[in-house]
Parts: structure tokens; sequence; C-alpha cells
């Protein structure tokens, strides 16, 4: 595309604020800019997928499938750190971007302290929690009498490296939207190969089994978070040092507005899974597979889960910049684009992963330890059912990061809770009522549908409504999206 037919020169439209032309998110190919932040981002959101991946397959090697079972009883604490951090950490890096292609360098500035400082306190706070409560926690999740003492010694470890995973992480955000992907990469991927080599050496060398996986996890995050820390005081778009106080008030709002429904879309993830466990504990004691089986199977296939997720949510990171750096500086053409080419993009790697689900279902869930066959029996049904809709389900993170990057935050809230909160939870408690174990299966299918077909049409009326401004706007009438609607633009 045309970036000159589509981007005229800074000042040249109406009351439009136009961004600086030497920043490249506002002057560089869209292909271009999508390729150079998505490799890194799509990388960066696997790496951390990585962690919970490696842990599972060498505990279920090592341990067998209850502790796989553990580490999915275990799974709703990181699910929270997750929450959190995407929180904090698009939150602040959404409002930075906004603020910067906008021109305001010190605004951006105290948007990135305050979200530093936060990632620092809920690390503390989540970790200390996790860690004094690890026994009630766990019988709360769903943990049978086999799988308790595997998911509290797994637990309790990986409680103290929490603070450290929500920093680094959290600030991979930031440090991508400072221009530096590969910074974020390096510190990310250090730990996770890190992971690897430790977890071999401590569950198979010393032998410290499910506790070996978690000390092993906990060390690798303590080396991404000093890595990142580096970068303090390297950045680029805004000057750090001597800025304070590290919290604001207004900034504290701006984040949550924000980061607040990638957050809800998280927690409520993590709502499910407890309901999950304890439907599977439930209604799998009177099935053919008892409850240990579905709890290790859901166990695996969750972690499979978070491989999609990470690609769906690397694409959408990935835009994050891009597009609010353009939408906040008028640059809508290439908005449009930016959301066009995404989409595409992870239709196309989704329905390469369902192709895989759909034909290798045993093979798969092999790679993460061996059962008997009732074990792999269900794990073949569970996946090619409950998987279904992952061919479209990539539209949904990318539709509800789209709306965030914008600064419309109720829209992306409402697209972030619809699969989780209105279509999935609901389903959860009412089919298994009347279809039994069945029921479980195929409430995952339904309720993507759903959510897939909610976030193409609110996507669809966006676009119509930005390119009605641009052609207000091509005939010389001043009109900004953020303040129809909406409220203001941040």
């Amino acid at each position: 595309m045309d970036d000159k037919k589509n981007n005229p020169p800074a000042g040249t439209e109406s009351g439009v604020k136009r961004a600086p032309a030497q920043n490249p998110l506002g002057t560089m190919p869209v292909g271009r800019l999508m390729v150079k932040f998505a490799v890194p981002s799509i990388t960066t959101s696997l790496i951390n997928a990585v962690y919970n991946i490696t842990d599972q397959v060498f505990i279920g090697r090592s341990v067998g499938y209850l502790g796989n079972a553990a580490t999915n009883i275990a799974f709703p604490v990181v699910s929270l750190c997750i929450a959190v951090t995407i929180m904090i950490g698009i939150g602040s890096s959404s409002n930075f971007s906004l603020r910067l292609g906008a021109g305001k360098k010190d605004k951006a500035a105290d948007v990135a302290l305050t979200g530093m400082s936060m990632l620092v306190i809920f690390g503390v706070l989540i970790g200390l929690s996790a860690f004094i409560f690890t026994e009630p926690l766990m019988r709360a999740f769903g943990a049978t009498d086999q799988i308790f003492p595997y998911a509290v010694t797994y637990t309790r470890i990986i409680a103290v490296g929490i603070p450290f995973v929500l920093f680094s992480t959290g600030l991979s955000n930031l440090i991508r939207a400072d221009g530096s992907p590969g910074y974020s990469l390096f510190a990310l991927a250090s730990g996770a190969v890190l992971n690897i080599i430790l977890d071999a050496i401590f569950i198979f060398v010393f032998k410290m089994g499910i506790a070996g996986a978690a000390r092993a996890t906990v060390i690798s995050q303590t080396v991404s978070f000093l890595i990142s820390a580096g970068y303090l005081r390297r950045f680029k778009s805004v000057r750090l040092k001597g800025r304070f106080p590290p919290i604001k008030a207004e900034c504290l709002a701006a984040i949550f507005k924000l980061g607040v429904p990638g957050f809800i879309n998280h927690f409520m993830m993590t709502v499910i899974q407890i309901t999950m466990n304890n439907t599977l504990r439930f209604y799998g004691a009177e099935s053919i597979y008892g409850s240990d089986i579905p709890l290790a199977v859901v166990g695996v296939i969750s972690k499979l889960s978070v491989v999609i997720i990470a690609f769906n949510v690397g694409i959408a990171l990935a835009c994050q910049p891009i597009i609010g750096f353009n939408y906040g500086a008028g640059n809508y053409a290439r908005v449009k684009e930016t959301y066009k080419r995404a989409a595409v993009f992870v239709v196309a790697i989704s329905m390469v992963i369902f192709a895989c689900f759909q034909l290798f279902p045993r093979q798969i869930v092999s790679i993460f330890g061996t059962g008997d066959e009732n074990y792999f029996l269900f794990a073949e049904r569970y996946m090619r059912i409950y998987m279904m809709m992952v061919c479209l389900f990539g539209l949904q993170p990318l539709t509800a990061n789209f709306f965030t990057s914008i600064g419309k935050a109720y829209k992306g809230l409402f697209i972030t809770v619809t699969r989780q909160g209105l279509f999935l939870f609901p389903l959860l408690l009412i089919l298994p009522r009347f279809l039994g174990f069945d029921g479980i299966v195929y409430a995952g299918p339904i309720s993507d549908s759903a959510a897939i077909i909610a976030a193409v049409l609110f996507a669809f009326f966006e676009m119509k409504e930005i390119t009605r401004i641009e052609k207000a706007r091509d005939a010389g009438v001043t009109l900004d999206p953020g303040e129809s609607r909406e409220g203001r633009r941040p």
C-alpha cells in the first residue's frame, strides 16, 4: 500500500495533529512494521508459554499424568499472574504509544514509571498470597486426594518467582512500545532456554520430580527479570531518570482503563478453569474415566491452548504500537490496514493449528507423557471437539486488543468477556446437567462460535465508523473519533 497516499504530510489536514515524520510507526510501510514487531512479539508470547509447556512435558514423562493434573490444578495461580501482567503491561504500553503518537513524551514517561511500580506491588502481593494459602487454594481449585500433594509442592515453589515474572513480562510490553522488540525477546528467551536446561538437570539428573520443574522455573524467571531491569536506563523515546513520584493517580486510572479488558478476559479464564476443574472432578467420577484422567487431559490441552493464545496475542501485541501510534496521530488508513492484515494472519495460523489438532490428537498428547487407553481415548475426543473453533478464534483477542489500542476500552472490554463470561461460564454450569460429561466437552465450541461472531460484528462497524471520519476529514470537517460516542481521546 502506498504510504504517501494514505498518510499526508504532518499538519496538512484541518484540526488533526500529525506525528513526527521521522517515527517509523507513522512512516514505514505497514507490512514491514508488522513483520518487525510480530516476529519478536509472537516469539515472546511463545516463550511465556514455553515455561508451562516445558514443565508439563518433563513432569508428565517423569511423574506421570498425576503430575500433569497437578500443574493443571496449580495453573489458576499462573493464569491470575498473566491477567495482572496483561492489565498493567497492555494498559501501560497502550497509553505509552498513544501519548508518544500525540507528542506527549513527559506523560508517556509518567505512564511507564507508574506501570512498573504497579508490577512490583502486585507481584509481591500475589506471590505472598499464593505461598501462604497454597493448601486451601489447591482444594478450591479441584485437587483430588491423589493430585493434592503434587499440586501443593509445585505451587509453593513457583509462588517465590511470581514477583520476578510479573515485572519482566509486564516490562516487555513497554520495551516493545519503546521500539526495542529485540531486547524484549532476548530477556524472555534467555529465561526460557535456561528453563529447559534446568528442567532436564533437576528432574532427570538430580531426580527432584515436580519440585525440580518448579525450581527451574523460578530460577529462569529471575534471570529474565534481571535482564529486563537492565533496560530501564536505555529507554529511547522518553527519559525516565529523575522522574518522581513513580506512581501518579492520573496515569494509574489511564492504565486500568485500557488494561482492565485484558485483565477481565484472563481473570475469567482463571474462574473458568477453576469451574472446569471442579466440574470435571464431579462428573468425571461418574464416568468411565474417573476424575484424575479428565483433570490430566484438560491440563495438557490447556497448555496447548496457551500456544494458540501465544500466536494470537503475539500478533495483537505486535499491532498495538502501530495502531495506537497512528490512531493517536490521525493516520486512520494505516490503522485499518494493520487490523486487516493481522486478521488474515491469525486465521491462517489458526487453520494450521486446527488441522494438527484434528489429525494428530493422540500423537500430540503423547508428547506430554503416557497413560492407559482410557486416557488417550478421552484426550482424542476432547481435543477434537473442544478445540473445534480454534480455526477462527484468533479474531476475538485481536479485535479486543484493537479497541484497547485505539482507546475504546469499553468495546474492548465487552468483546473480551463474551467468550469467558457471557457464554462459556454459564454453559459449563448448564450443559452438564442435561448432557452429563458431554456437556463439558461441547461447551467450548459453542461459546467460541458466539464470541467470534460478536468480535467480527464489532470490528465491521468500527471500520465503517473510521471510514466515515476519514471522509468527513477529506471534506474539510474536523471530526475527532475520540470525542464521538466514547468520550475524549486519551
